[in-house]
């Protein structure tokens, strides 16, 4: 089996390379990830808050049964 630490690692750089692609391509444009209803996002002058709440929810949600199906 492969240690825990090098999971985290093959996790991390995976992550690294959705949030690139999220971030300077318009390849998962398609998701509207960070732009759902429900997302806070407040600006006042020079101030600017985002909360990406149903984001985080609909993330939450998809990774939980992702994490339930590999279980069973």
């Amino acid at each position: 089996m492969i240690p825990v630490g090098r999971w985290l690692i093959v996790i991390g750089v995976m992550l690294v390379i959705i949030g690139v692609l999220v971030s300077y391509t318009s390849i998962l444009s398609f998701l509207k990830i960070g732009r759902l209803p429900g997302d806070i996002h407040i600006r006042r002058g020079n101030f600017q808050f985002y909360f990406p709440l149903t984001t985080c929810i609909a993330l939450s949600v998809v990774l939980t049964l992702i994490v339930y199906i590999l279980k069973k």
